[in-house]
């Protein structure tokens, strides 16, 4: 990534936050520039509508024939956020209106919180069962059986990857664990996809995805959904999509995603194989700096290639975010902040790390153009800028 300096020539900069948005693929470009050249509503009944609709049906049996399900099974979406939405609020409402027993829904302590706040919304009437997880972020399977047990939780849902740590989780264990129950299981694949194979609908009911993590443009992602998965309506309009999300359907963004996920999916095995290398680099770079840093999952964790989550004790992570921009390096931190204030990271404190140590964290994300050069410029600028987030981390303890 370049980006034009002051009266000078472009310069680089380092991106290491793909797991927030990734570059847009050229090819999911074209694709979208071509379709949007295709005049007409996908639902109407004359000859620029049936080409809408031809580009569009294209998209959807492409995205199909990728992800291995039938195209009926598709919900195209704004993003991972709403297919999350779909997913636990739709979905356990539609299932306590036809079995009003189903009065919960369980999720991963560490999910994201499209999928936790979500869950929580729907009190009190469907009560959110929290997963517990452990240091390594993987779900605790005798926690799993208890809060399955009573045949109460409509919904089991659990990130495929973290998507602020990478920690991965065991679907079809998840999906063994809940079949007996009755229980459907979701996950939220967002991290995963291009990373990681992604789950069999043989063990998931309902998987979300988006577009912008792919290399396709903002605005658009996937909820894929089993056809025995109860929906309540939660909006009205003309029907489309199942009745769950009417609206017109957006012919060159489907398209614009196919291109993109086909592009992804192709080249995962390669790209994984590249960025767990970079990983490996970025994690020895790091520890060879600052011997006292503490990697969030062991390499033999259950995680992804694409993430390498860090704690500096000692350093303020909102001070070394901007230390590090101004050297020309962008990342995240695994803490959240909201109006000035920074809190603790809800995913860290249910690994069991302290609010304390979890002010130091560092996530830095790798993607399909990620490249050596910009590991070698977060290493670079890391001891200056990891000293002066210390002496502000001083003066804040």
């Amino acid at each position: 990534m370049v980006s034009a300096g002051p009266g000078g020539p472009p310069q680089h900069r380092a991106y290491l936050d793909h797991a927030a948005t990734t570059e847009l693929r050229p090819g999911a470009r074209e694709a979208f520039l071509e379709a949007s050249e295709v005049r007409g509503n996908p639902s109407s009944v004359h000859s620029s509508g049936r080409r809408a609709r031809a580009v569009l049906d294209e998209a959807l049996a492409e995205i199909g024939a990728l992800l291995r399900v039938p195209r009926s099974w598709l919900i195209m979406t704004s993003g991972g956020t709403e297919a999350d939405n779909l997913a636990l609020r739709t979905v356990p409402l539609g299932a306590h209106a036809a079995d009003p027993a189903r009065t919960a829904v369980a999720v991963a302590a560490t999910d994201h919180p499209a999928v936790v706040a979500t869950a929580q919304s729907l009190g009190p009437a469907i009560a959110t069962r929290l997963l517990p997880v452990d240091a390594r972020g993987v779900l605790r399977p005798e926690a799993v059986e208890r809060e399955l047990a009573d045949g109460a939780v409509s919904v089991l849902s659990a990130a495929l990857v973290n998507n602020e740590t990478g920690a991965m989780q065991d679907l079809a264990a998840l999906a063994a664990a809940a079949r007996p129950h009755g229980t459907l299981v979701h996950t939220d694949a967002v991290q995963g996809v291009g990373h990681v194979p992604l789950p069999s609908a043989e063990d998931v009911d309902l998987i979300s995805l988006s577009g912008h993590k792919i290399g396709a443009p903002v605005g658009v992602g996937v909820l894929v959904a089993a056809p025995e998965v109860p929906f309540a309506a939660t909006s009205t309009g003309g029907g489309q999509q199942r009745g769950v999300r009417s609206g017109t359907l957006d012919a060159a963004q489907a398209a614009a995603f196919a291109a993109a996920l086909r592009e992804t999916l192709d080249e995962r095995e390669e790209q994984a194989r590249r960025t767990r290398a970079l990983a490996a680099r970025l994690r020895e770079g790091l520890l060879a700096i600052d011997p006292s840093a503490r990697l969030t999952l062991p390499v033999d964790s259950p995680q992804s290639g694409h993430i390498v989550h860090v704690v500096f004790p000692g350093a303020d992570s909102d001070a070394l975010l901007f230390l590090l921009d101004e050297r020309g390096v962008d990342c995240s931190a695994g803490s959240a902040c909201s109006a000035g204030v920074t809190q603790a990271s809800p995913v860290l404190a249910a690994m069991g790390v302290s609010d304390e140590r979890s002010r130091g964290a560092l996530r830095l994300s790798l993607g399909w153009t990620s490249s050596a050069q910009d590991v070698e410029m977060l290493l670079a600028a890391l001891p200056e800028s990891l000293a002066r987030a210390r002496a502000v981390g001083s003066l804040r303890s």
